[in-house]
Protein backbone atom coordinates (compact mmCIF):
# COMPACT_ATOMS: atom_id res chain seq x y z
CA UNK A 1 0.00 0.00 0.00
CA UNK A 2 1.37 3.20 -0.87
CA UNK A 3 2.12 5.69 1.67
CA UNK A 4 -0.04 8.78 1.21
CA UNK A 5 0.67 12.52 2.12
CA UNK A 6 -1.05 12.20 5.92
CA UNK A 7 1.00 8.86 6.79
CA UNK A 8 4.31 10.63 6.10
CA UNK A 9 3.75 12.95 8.12
CA UNK A 10 2.97 10.38 11.60
CA UNK A 11 4.69 10.31 14.53
CA UNK A 12 4.25 6.85 16.51
CA UNK A 13 4.66 5.75 20.10
CA UNK A 14 3.82 2.24 20.74
CA UNK A 15 3.90 1.17 24.16
CA UNK A 16 4.07 -2.73 25.02
CA UNK A 17 2.46 -4.78 27.95
CA UNK A 18 2.85 -8.64 28.43
CA UNK A 19 5.18 -11.55 27.06
CA UNK A 20 7.73 -11.90 24.46
CA UNK A 21 4.85 -12.71 22.38
CA UNK A 22 3.77 -9.01 22.51
CA UNK A 23 7.44 -7.35 22.12
CA UNK A 24 7.61 -9.49 18.80
CA UNK A 25 4.23 -8.63 17.54
CA UNK A 26 5.22 -4.99 18.44
CA UNK A 27 8.41 -5.02 16.45
CA UNK A 28 6.24 -6.88 13.57
CA UNK A 29 3.75 -3.44 13.29
CA UNK A 30 6.69 -1.46 13.39
CA UNK A 31 7.84 -3.32 10.43
CA UNK A 32 4.66 -2.82 8.60
CA UNK A 33 4.50 0.97 9.55
CA UNK A 34 8.27 2.53 9.17
CA UNK A 35 8.10 1.54 4.98
CA UNK A 36 4.59 3.86 4.75
CA UNK A 37 6.84 6.76 6.46
CA UNK A 38 5.78 6.32 9.89
CA UNK A 39 8.24 7.78 12.33
CA UNK A 40 8.58 6.35 15.97
CA UNK A 41 9.03 8.72 18.68
CA UNK A 42 10.23 8.35 22.55
CA UNK A 43 7.48 9.91 24.29
CA UNK A 44 3.22 10.08 23.44
CA UNK A 45 3.94 13.51 24.09
CA UNK A 46 5.53 13.89 20.65
CA UNK A 47 3.52 11.23 19.07
CA UNK A 48 0.18 11.79 17.03
CA UNK A 49 -0.25 8.21 16.52
CA UNK A 50 -0.52 6.32 20.25
CA UNK A 51 -0.82 2.64 20.27
CA UNK A 52 -1.28 0.44 23.24
CA UNK A 53 -0.11 -3.78 22.49
CA UNK A 54 -2.21 -4.83 25.38
CA UNK A 55 -1.94 -8.47 27.52
CA UNK A 56 -5.24 -9.57 29.30
CA UNK A 57 -3.17 -12.15 31.15
CA UNK A 58 -3.81 -10.26 34.34
CA UNK A 59 -6.10 -7.44 35.20
CA UNK A 60 -3.28 -5.29 36.31
CA UNK A 61 -2.05 -4.70 32.97
CA UNK A 62 -5.80 -4.17 31.82
CA UNK A 63 -6.42 -1.48 34.60
CA UNK A 64 -2.98 0.17 33.08
CA UNK A 65 -3.88 0.45 29.93
CA UNK A 66 -7.65 1.73 31.14
CA UNK A 67 -5.31 4.37 32.65
CA UNK A 68 -3.51 5.57 29.78
CA UNK A 69 -6.92 5.64 27.74
CA UNK A 70 -7.59 8.47 30.50
CA UNK A 71 -4.94 10.04 29.66
CA UNK A 72 -5.40 10.33 25.99
CA UNK A 73 -9.27 11.18 26.31
CA UNK A 74 -8.19 14.50 28.57
CA UNK A 75 -5.62 14.76 25.65
CA UNK A 76 -8.13 14.70 22.87
CA UNK A 77 -10.96 17.09 24.93
CA UNK A 78 -7.85 19.80 25.35
CA UNK A 79 -7.90 19.40 21.30
CA UNK A 80 -4.67 17.41 20.44
CA UNK A 81 -5.08 16.08 17.19
CA UNK A 82 -4.22 12.76 18.42
CA UNK A 83 -4.91 8.82 17.19
CA UNK A 84 -5.79 6.43 19.84
CA UNK A 85 -4.96 2.68 19.25
CA UNK A 86 -5.25 -0.52 21.50
CA UNK A 87 -3.83 -3.26 20.04
CA UNK A 88 -3.50 -7.25 20.86
CA UNK A 89 -5.42 -9.41 23.65
CA UNK A 90 -7.17 -6.39 25.46
CA UNK A 91 -8.70 -5.41 22.01
CA UNK A 92 -9.64 -8.89 21.49
CA UNK A 93 -11.28 -10.33 24.62
CA UNK A 94 -13.02 -6.59 25.40
CA UNK A 95 -12.95 -4.55 22.30
CA UNK A 96 -17.17 -3.29 22.15
CA UNK A 97 -16.71 -2.75 25.60
CA UNK A 98 -13.58 -0.59 24.99
CA UNK A 99 -15.37 1.61 22.34
CA UNK A 100 -18.70 2.11 24.82
CA UNK A 101 -16.61 3.16 27.96
CA UNK A 102 -13.68 4.82 25.79
CA UNK A 103 -14.95 6.32 22.52
CA UNK A 104 -12.50 8.40 21.62
CA UNK A 105 -10.56 5.11 20.65
CA UNK A 106 -9.61 5.60 16.90
CA UNK A 107 -8.65 1.65 16.23
CA UNK A 108 -9.02 -2.19 17.38
CA UNK A 109 -7.02 -5.12 16.17
CA UNK A 110 -6.72 -8.13 17.82
CA UNK A 111 -3.56 -10.56 17.90
CA UNK A 112 -4.11 -12.05 14.81
CA UNK A 113 -5.73 -8.73 13.02
CA UNK A 114 -2.27 -6.99 13.28
CA UNK A 115 -1.58 -7.17 9.25
CA UNK A 116 -4.53 -4.64 9.57
CA UNK A 117 -3.16 -2.05 11.60
CA UNK A 118 -1.74 -0.03 8.62
CA UNK A 119 -4.77 0.06 6.52
CA UNK A 120 -7.02 0.83 9.60
CA UNK A 121 -4.70 3.71 10.39
CA UNK A 122 -5.02 4.77 6.89
CA UNK A 123 -8.88 4.43 6.79
CA UNK A 124 -8.70 7.32 10.05
CA UNK A 125 -6.68 9.57 8.10
CA UNK A 126 -8.83 9.41 4.82
CA UNK A 127 -12.28 9.27 5.98
CA UNK A 128 -13.78 12.16 8.12
CA UNK A 129 -16.51 9.53 9.36
CA UNK A 130 -15.66 6.18 9.78
CA UNK A 131 -17.74 3.25 10.18
CA UNK A 132 -16.94 0.83 13.26
CA UNK A 133 -15.49 -2.09 10.43
CA UNK A 134 -12.99 0.18 8.97
CA UNK A 135 -11.45 0.88 12.52
CA UNK A 136 -11.89 -2.27 14.06
CA UNK A 137 -10.19 -5.97 13.36
CA UNK A 138 -10.95 -8.59 15.45
CA UNK A 139 -11.17 -12.49 15.20
CA UNK A 140 -13.94 -13.23 17.40
CA UNK A 141 -12.57 -16.23 19.25
CA UNK A 142 -14.86 -16.24 21.94
CA UNK A 143 -17.10 -18.61 19.47
CA UNK A 144 -14.81 -21.20 18.08
CA UNK A 145 -15.61 -22.04 14.41
CA UNK A 146 -13.89 -24.45 12.40
CA UNK A 147 -11.03 -23.09 9.89
CA UNK A 148 -11.57 -19.67 11.65
CA UNK A 149 -8.23 -18.94 12.21
CA UNK A 150 -6.65 -20.74 8.82
CA UNK A 151 -8.98 -18.66 6.61
CA UNK A 152 -6.16 -16.05 7.27
CA UNK A 153 -3.06 -18.02 7.84
CA UNK A 154 -1.59 -16.84 4.98
CA UNK A 155 -2.02 -12.97 5.08
CA UNK A 156 -0.81 -13.41 8.97
CA UNK A 157 2.01 -15.53 8.32
CA UNK A 158 3.49 -12.77 5.55
CA UNK A 159 3.18 -10.52 8.96
CA UNK A 160 6.34 -12.52 10.25
CA UNK A 161 7.97 -12.90 7.26
CA UNK A 162 7.82 -9.72 5.92
CA UNK A 163 9.89 -8.53 8.81
CA UNK A 164 12.39 -5.74 7.76
CA UNK A 165 13.18 -4.22 10.90
CA UNK A 166 17.13 -4.30 11.98
CA UNK A 167 18.62 -6.79 14.74
CA UNK A 168 18.62 -4.90 18.15
CA UNK A 169 21.53 -4.07 19.69
CA UNK A 170 22.03 -7.30 21.75
CA UNK A 171 21.98 -9.34 18.28
CA UNK A 172 18.92 -11.33 20.02
CA UNK A 173 15.44 -11.85 17.93
CA UNK A 174 12.36 -13.61 18.44
CA UNK A 175 10.99 -16.18 15.88
CA UNK A 176 6.95 -17.11 16.28
CA UNK A 177 6.48 -21.02 15.31
CA UNK A 178 2.77 -21.50 16.43
CA UNK A 179 -0.53 -19.22 16.89
CA UNK A 180 -2.93 -19.36 19.42
CA UNK A 181 -3.40 -22.08 22.18
CA UNK A 182 -5.71 -25.07 22.46
CA UNK A 183 -5.70 -26.03 25.95
CA UNK A 184 -8.16 -23.96 27.87
CA UNK A 185 -6.94 -23.79 30.99
CA UNK A 186 -10.18 -22.59 33.22
CA UNK A 187 -7.91 -19.79 34.50
CA UNK A 188 -6.10 -18.56 31.10
CA UNK A 189 -7.76 -16.04 28.61
CA UNK A 190 -5.08 -16.66 25.75
CA UNK A 191 -7.50 -19.13 23.93
CA UNK A 192 -10.25 -16.47 23.28
CA UNK A 193 -7.95 -13.71 22.52
CA UNK A 194 -4.83 -16.17 20.44
CA UNK A 195 -7.77 -18.58 19.19
CA UNK A 196 -6.57 -21.99 18.19
CA UNK A 197 -3.18 -23.18 17.30
CA UNK A 198 -2.11 -22.47 13.95
CA UNK A 199 1.61 -23.93 13.24
CA UNK A 200 3.87 -22.32 10.68
CA UNK A 201 5.63 -23.92 8.09
CA UNK A 202 8.88 -25.65 8.95
CA UNK A 203 10.64 -24.22 5.80
CA UNK A 204 9.76 -20.85 6.35
CA UNK A 205 11.01 -21.20 10.10
CA UNK A 206 14.56 -22.01 9.15
CA UNK A 207 14.73 -19.64 6.16
CA UNK A 208 13.66 -17.18 8.88
CA UNK A 209 15.94 -17.84 11.33
CA UNK A 210 18.83 -17.73 8.60
CA UNK A 211 17.77 -14.30 7.46
CA UNK A 212 18.13 -13.17 10.92
CA UNK A 213 21.47 -14.86 11.34
CA UNK A 214 22.40 -13.16 8.15
CA UNK A 215 21.81 -10.32 9.78
CA UNK A 216 23.85 -10.34 13.16
CA UNK A 217 21.78 -12.05 15.45
CA UNK A 218 23.66 -14.57 18.12
CA UNK A 219 20.57 -15.21 20.05
CA UNK A 220 17.39 -16.59 18.56
CA UNK A 221 14.14 -17.15 20.41
CA UNK A 222 11.14 -19.54 19.20
CA UNK A 223 7.90 -18.51 20.43
CA UNK A 224 4.73 -20.42 21.00
CA UNK A 225 1.95 -20.10 24.01
CA UNK A 226 2.33 -24.15 24.07
CA UNK A 227 5.45 -24.24 22.02
CA UNK A 228 6.08 -27.96 22.29
CA UNK A 229 3.19 -28.79 20.74
CA UNK A 230 4.09 -28.14 17.17
CA UNK A 231 2.91 -30.04 14.61
CA UNK A 232 3.10 -29.54 10.38
CA UNK A 233 1.29 -31.92 8.60
CA UNK A 234 2.52 -31.28 5.02
CA UNK A 235 2.47 -34.08 1.79
CA UNK A 236 1.91 -37.05 4.18
CA UNK A 237 4.47 -36.02 6.33
CA UNK A 238 4.33 -34.82 9.67
CA UNK A 239 7.14 -32.57 11.26
CA UNK A 240 6.74 -32.83 15.45
CA UNK A 241 8.76 -29.68 17.89
CA UNK A 242 11.48 -31.92 17.93
CA UNK A 243 12.15 -32.40 14.24
CA UNK A 244 12.28 -28.59 14.00
CA UNK A 245 14.62 -27.86 16.54
CA UNK A 246 16.91 -30.28 14.79
CA UNK A 247 16.46 -28.97 11.49
CA UNK A 248 16.59 -25.11 12.66
CA UNK A 249 20.02 -26.24 14.62
CA UNK A 250 21.58 -28.24 11.54
CA UNK A 251 20.47 -24.91 8.88
CA UNK A 252 22.22 -22.49 11.42
CA UNK A 253 25.84 -23.73 11.98
CA UNK A 254 26.66 -19.38 12.35
CA UNK A 255 23.75 -19.25 15.41
CA UNK A 256 25.86 -19.66 18.75
CA UNK A 257 21.90 -19.49 20.66
CA UNK A 258 19.44 -21.15 20.12
CA UNK A 259 16.32 -21.00 22.98
CA UNK A 260 12.64 -21.87 22.83
CA UNK A 261 9.53 -21.37 25.71
CA UNK A 262 6.79 -21.06 26.56
CA UNK A 263 6.79 -25.25 27.39
CA UNK A 264 3.65 -26.91 28.29
CA UNK A 265 4.18 -29.93 30.77
CA UNK A 266 1.48 -32.29 29.26
CA UNK A 267 3.35 -33.85 26.26
CA UNK A 268 6.76 -33.12 26.24
CA UNK A 269 8.25 -35.67 24.49
CA UNK A 270 11.62 -37.32 25.47
CA UNK A 271 12.97 -36.84 21.37
CA UNK A 272 12.40 -33.15 22.32
CA UNK A 273 14.88 -33.56 25.08
CA UNK A 274 17.42 -35.90 23.61
CA UNK A 275 17.70 -33.04 20.65
CA UNK A 276 18.41 -30.72 22.86
CA UNK A 277 20.58 -32.62 24.96
CA UNK A 278 22.73 -33.38 21.59
CA UNK A 279 22.60 -30.40 20.08
CA UNK A 280 25.51 -28.15 20.91
CA UNK A 281 24.27 -24.52 20.54
CA UNK A 282 20.16 -25.09 21.74
CA UNK A 283 21.00 -23.65 25.21
CA UNK A 284 19.66 -26.12 28.27
CA UNK A 285 16.62 -23.81 29.58
CA UNK A 286 13.38 -24.88 30.28
CA UNK A 287 10.45 -21.95 30.84
CA UNK A 288 8.04 -24.96 32.08
CA UNK A 289 4.87 -23.82 34.08
CA UNK A 290 3.78 -25.82 36.97
CA UNK A 291 1.04 -23.44 38.21
CA UNK A 292 0.58 -25.51 41.40
CA UNK A 293 1.91 -28.41 43.28
CA UNK A 294 -1.30 -29.34 44.26
CA UNK A 295 -2.86 -32.39 42.20
CA UNK A 296 -6.55 -30.70 43.81
CA UNK A 297 -5.47 -27.18 41.99
CA UNK A 298 -4.00 -28.22 38.68
CA UNK A 299 -7.24 -30.32 38.49
CA UNK A 300 -9.66 -27.43 39.04
CA UNK A 301 -7.17 -25.03 36.99
CA UNK A 302 -7.58 -27.91 34.09
CA UNK A 303 -4.03 -27.96 33.20
CA UNK A 304 -4.22 -32.25 32.17
CA UNK A 305 -1.06 -33.26 33.96
CA UNK A 306 -0.50 -34.17 37.62
CA UNK A 307 2.20 -33.10 40.02
CA UNK A 308 3.53 -36.69 39.55
CA UNK A 309 3.90 -36.49 35.32
CA UNK A 310 5.29 -32.78 35.78
CA UNK A 311 8.20 -34.06 38.20
CA UNK A 312 8.81 -37.16 35.92
CA UNK A 313 9.43 -34.81 33.31
CA UNK A 314 11.75 -32.33 34.97
CA UNK A 315 13.94 -35.47 36.11
CA UNK A 316 13.82 -37.18 32.88
CA UNK A 317 15.23 -33.30 31.60
CA UNK A 318 17.98 -32.99 34.71
CA UNK A 319 19.08 -36.51 34.31
CA UNK A 320 19.68 -35.92 30.14
CA UNK A 321 21.24 -32.49 30.74
CA UNK A 322 22.52 -32.10 34.55
CA UNK A 323 23.38 -28.33 34.01
CA UNK A 324 19.30 -28.08 32.86
CA UNK A 325 18.20 -23.92 34.34
CA UNK A 326 14.26 -24.65 34.95
CA UNK A 327 11.85 -21.63 35.08
CA UNK A 328 8.23 -21.60 36.53
CA UNK A 329 5.10 -19.93 36.67
CA UNK A 330 3.10 -20.22 39.74
CA UNK A 331 -0.69 -19.17 40.79
CA UNK A 332 -1.43 -18.04 44.65
CA UNK A 333 -4.73 -17.48 45.55
CA UNK A 334 -6.53 -19.90 43.36
CA UNK A 335 -10.35 -20.06 44.47
CA UNK A 336 -10.71 -22.10 47.12
CA UNK A 337 -6.47 -23.05 47.39
CA UNK A 338 -5.95 -24.36 51.13
CA UNK A 339 -3.25 -23.71 53.12
CA UNK A 340 -2.42 -27.10 52.73
CA UNK A 341 -2.39 -26.71 48.72
CA UNK A 342 -0.29 -23.75 48.60
CA UNK A 343 2.05 -25.57 51.04
CA UNK A 344 2.35 -28.34 48.25
CA UNK A 345 3.56 -25.91 45.91
CA UNK A 346 6.01 -24.48 48.27
CA UNK A 347 7.27 -28.21 48.45
CA UNK A 348 7.34 -28.53 44.56
CA UNK A 349 9.72 -25.31 44.56
CA UNK A 350 12.31 -27.06 46.60
CA UNK A 351 11.79 -30.22 44.77
CA UNK A 352 12.26 -28.56 41.61
CA UNK A 353 15.41 -26.19 42.76
CA UNK A 354 13.99 -24.22 39.85
CA UNK A 355 16.59 -21.24 38.97
CA UNK A 356 13.64 -18.55 39.26
CA UNK A 357 9.76 -18.83 38.75
CA UNK A 358 7.32 -16.23 37.78
CA UNK A 359 4.40 -15.40 41.16
CA UNK A 360 1.17 -14.62 40.34
CA UNK A 361 -1.93 -13.56 42.36
CA UNK A 362 -4.86 -15.16 41.34
CA UNK A 363 -7.12 -12.44 39.56
CA UNK A 364 -10.22 -13.53 38.01
CA UNK A 365 -10.51 -13.00 34.32
CA UNK A 366 -13.79 -12.41 32.09
CA UNK A 367 -15.03 -15.48 30.09
CA UNK A 368 -13.04 -17.91 32.08
CA UNK A 369 -14.31 -21.21 32.95
CA UNK A 370 -12.73 -19.89 37.05
CA UNK A 371 -14.15 -16.53 36.25
CA UNK A 372 -17.83 -17.65 35.80
CA UNK A 373 -17.44 -21.09 37.57
CA UNK A 374 -16.06 -19.91 40.81
CA UNK A 375 -16.30 -17.34 43.47
CA UNK A 376 -12.98 -15.73 44.71
CA UNK A 377 -13.02 -16.28 48.18
CA UNK A 378 -9.60 -16.11 49.54
CA UNK A 379 -8.92 -12.08 50.52
CA UNK A 380 -6.25 -10.16 47.98
CA UNK A 381 -4.47 -9.75 51.87
CA UNK A 382 -3.90 -13.39 52.26
CA UNK A 383 -3.01 -13.24 48.28
CA UNK A 384 -0.14 -11.28 49.08
CA UNK A 385 0.64 -13.18 51.94
CA UNK A 386 1.17 -16.13 49.64
CA UNK A 387 3.06 -14.23 47.31
CA UNK A 388 5.56 -13.02 49.44
CA UNK A 389 5.78 -16.49 51.12
CA UNK A 390 6.29 -18.28 47.96
CA UNK A 391 9.35 -15.52 46.63
CA UNK A 392 10.96 -15.48 49.83
CA UNK A 393 11.11 -19.42 49.27
CA UNK A 394 12.39 -19.29 46.01
CA UNK A 395 14.68 -16.21 46.93
CA UNK A 396 16.96 -19.03 48.97
CA UNK A 397 16.75 -21.71 46.20
CA UNK A 398 18.02 -18.93 43.67
CA UNK A 399 20.62 -17.57 46.01
CA UNK A 400 21.58 -21.26 46.27
CA UNK A 401 21.48 -22.06 42.45
CA UNK A 402 23.99 -19.03 42.18
CA UNK A 403 25.92 -19.49 45.05
CA UNK A 404 27.35 -22.70 42.92
CA UNK A 405 28.51 -20.97 40.08
CA UNK A 406 30.87 -18.95 41.90
CA UNK A 407 34.60 -18.80 40.96
CA UNK A 408 33.47 -20.59 37.45
CA UNK A 409 33.74 -19.31 34.17
CA UNK A 410 30.47 -18.79 31.81
CA UNK A 411 29.84 -17.45 28.08
CA UNK A 412 27.88 -14.64 28.37
CA UNK A 413 25.86 -12.52 25.52
CA UNK A 414 26.24 -8.99 26.66
CA UNK A 415 22.71 -7.10 26.15
CA UNK A 416 23.57 -3.93 27.46
CA UNK A 417 24.61 -1.06 29.52
CA UNK A 418 23.35 -2.14 33.10
CA UNK A 419 20.29 0.99 34.21
CA UNK A 420 21.47 -0.47 37.29
CA UNK A 421 23.19 -2.85 39.28
CA UNK A 422 21.22 -6.13 38.62
CA UNK A 423 21.81 -7.31 42.50
CA UNK A 424 20.17 -4.13 44.15
CA UNK A 425 16.94 -4.74 42.51
CA UNK A 426 14.19 -5.51 44.93
CA UNK A 427 13.19 -8.99 45.56
CA UNK A 428 9.64 -8.76 43.86
CA UNK A 429 8.23 -11.32 41.72
CA UNK A 430 9.83 -10.28 38.09
CA UNK A 431 6.22 -10.34 36.67
CA UNK A 432 5.09 -7.65 38.52
CA UNK A 433 6.45 -5.30 36.09
CA UNK A 434 4.29 -6.76 32.99
CA UNK A 435 6.79 -6.78 30.41
CA UNK A 436 6.44 -3.41 29.94
CA UNK A 437 8.48 -2.05 26.79
CA UNK A 438 7.84 0.94 24.72
CA UNK A 439 9.19 1.27 20.84
CA UNK A 440 10.15 4.10 20.36
CA UNK A 441 11.19 4.42 24.39
CA UNK A 442 13.71 7.04 26.22
CA UNK A 443 17.14 7.41 24.81
CA UNK A 444 20.18 6.87 27.00
CA UNK A 445 23.56 8.74 26.51
CA UNK A 446 25.37 6.32 24.84
CA UNK A 447 28.90 6.15 25.52
CA UNK A 448 31.96 5.89 23.15
CA UNK A 449 32.86 2.38 22.31
CA UNK A 450 35.80 1.87 24.08
CA UNK A 451 34.30 3.70 27.64
CA UNK A 452 34.61 0.96 30.42
CA UNK A 453 30.54 0.65 32.01
CA UNK A 454 28.60 -1.42 33.85
CA UNK A 455 27.09 -4.33 31.31
CA UNK A 456 24.94 -6.80 31.54
CA UNK A 457 24.79 -10.25 30.23
CA UNK A 458 23.04 -13.53 30.19
CA UNK A 459 24.49 -17.06 30.13
CA UNK A 460 23.31 -20.00 28.07
CA UNK A 461 21.10 -20.64 31.37
CA UNK A 462 19.22 -17.08 30.98
CA UNK A 463 21.56 -16.21 34.31
CA UNK A 464 21.91 -12.36 34.74
CA UNK A 465 25.38 -11.44 35.14
CA UNK A 466 26.89 -7.76 35.45
CA UNK A 467 30.17 -6.90 34.61
CA UNK A 468 32.63 -4.00 33.98
CA UNK A 469 33.86 -3.52 30.38
CA UNK A 470 34.00 -1.47 27.12
CA UNK A 471 30.90 -1.12 25.71
CA UNK A 472 31.76 -2.07 22.32
CA UNK A 473 31.01 -5.90 23.98
CA UNK A 474 27.45 -5.47 23.57
CA UNK A 475 26.20 -8.09 21.21
CA UNK A 476 29.51 -9.90 21.66
CA UNK A 477 29.76 -13.37 23.77
CA UNK A 478 32.60 -13.19 26.25
CA UNK A 479 34.06 -15.29 29.04
CA UNK A 480 33.22 -14.25 32.49
CA UNK A 481 34.22 -15.72 35.69
CA UNK A 482 31.15 -15.51 38.57
CA UNK A 483 32.84 -13.63 41.65
CA UNK A 484 29.83 -12.37 43.31
CA UNK A 485 26.07 -14.02 44.16
CA UNK A 486 22.51 -12.55 44.69
CA UNK A 487 19.06 -14.13 44.85
CA UNK A 488 18.32 -11.97 41.71
CA UNK A 489 21.80 -12.06 39.24
CA UNK A 490 25.32 -12.49 39.59
CA UNK A 491 28.66 -10.46 39.27
CA UNK A 492 31.56 -10.89 37.26
CA UNK A 493 34.83 -9.71 35.72
CA UNK A 494 35.72 -10.10 32.50
CA UNK A 495 38.45 -12.80 31.44
CA UNK A 496 40.80 -12.62 28.58
CA UNK A 497 41.07 -15.12 26.20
Amino acid sequence: MPATESSTQKKVFIETFGCQMNILDTELVRDKLAPLGYEFVSSPKNANVVLYNTCSVRDLSEQKVRSRLGQDRMRKEAGDDVVVGVLGCMAERAGQELIQKYPHIDLLAGPSQLDQVPALLENHFVEDHQSSFDRIALSGFRKRQKGQETDRLEQIEALDQERMGEINQSRQAFVRITRGCNKFCSFCVVPMTRGPEVHRPPQGLIDEVKRLVDQGAREVTLLGQTINHYTYHEGGKTTSFADLLHQIHEATPDLPRLRFLTSYPRDFTEEALDVMAASERICNYLHIPAQSGSNAVLKKMNRGYTKEIYMDLIHMAREKMPDISIVGDMIVGFPNETEEDFVMSLEMLREVKYKNIFAFKYSPRPGTVSGKRDADPIPQAEKKSRNARMLAVQQEISLAHHQNMLEKTYDVLVEGIAKIDPSQRKPESPAENNGLLQIGGPKIAQPEPTDRVRLTARTRGDHIVAFDGPANLIGSIVPVQITDAASLSLKGHLVQR
